[in-house]
């Protein structure tokens, strides 16, 4: 196999979810560096949907500040699109308590821990103390076609931080506020809140980077017709 192959199989097998960083900062033109690789990505008719806002200093605070708050007092909004399937059929509730196990499981938090979960489940809101915050939304006209667009350049972004030795972690979370989240950040109702990331350098000592989840093999979703 090519190098170059290896390289990139290596970098699909080490990306994972982020969600303990170093307080060090990116380089100067890093981020624009990273967005523009990501733009790479294909899109239908290259309509390039989406659009991606970094979050800095007093308007991170507050955002951040308003979602805590939302989450802590139990509020919750209908949202712009779909993330989940309603009712989420057991196979899938499989997989998705399993991944909360493996998470869950490497912080030393028991299922029965309710204050140990929301603890760690709040960060999200804080963007996981990254050192970049993004928030990422898609023109509220655009057809479902544009999510998949967009979906691919987001893990184009993801896998350009990878490397560039950066660890990342997107915040599906934010798509539950998105009508506080407008409000809080002004941005107006024609765009739609997707979600957040959070980029940096990864800490080596915290152990929620150490989660790996498991994937399908290709014949649970991969067949031949004849």
């Amino acid at each position: 196999m090519p190098d170059s192959l290896l390289s990139f199989s290596d970098l699909l097998h080490s990306r994972n979810s982020t969600r303990g960083f170093l307080d060090r900062p990116l380089p100067d033109g890093m981020l624009a560096e990273l967005l523009s690789m990501a733009r790479r990505a294909p899109s239908g008719a290259n309509l390039q949907p989406g659009e991606f806002i970094s979050l800095e200093g007093e308007a991170r605070a507050r955002l951040s500040s308003a979602l805590v708050e939302a989450f802590r007092a139990g509020k919750q909004e209908p949202e712009d699109y779909s993330y989940f399937p309603q009712p989420m059929p057991q196979s899938l509730r499989r997989r998705q308590v399993a991944a909360a196990k493996e998470l869950y499981g490497a912080l030393q938090t028991g299922r029965d821990d309710r204050a140990g979960r929301d603890r760690q489940f709040e960060r999200n809101f804080n963007f996981f103390n990254a050192p970049v915050a993004l928030l990422v939304t898609i023109d509220a006209r655009m057809g479902s076609g544009c999510y998949m667009d967009l979906g691919m350049c987001l893990y184009g972004l993801m896998l350009a931080a990878a490397a560039h030795g950066l660890g990342s972690c997107a915040i599906g979370a934010l798509a539950s506020y998105p009508g506080l989240i407008r409000s809080t950040l002004e941005l107006g109702n024609d765009n739609h809140i997707v979600c957040g990331m959070a980029l940096g350098y990864a800490d080596p000592d915290a152990p929620e980077n150490t989660v790996r989840t498991e994937r399908l093999k290709p014949e649970e979703f991969f067949r031949t017709l004849r």
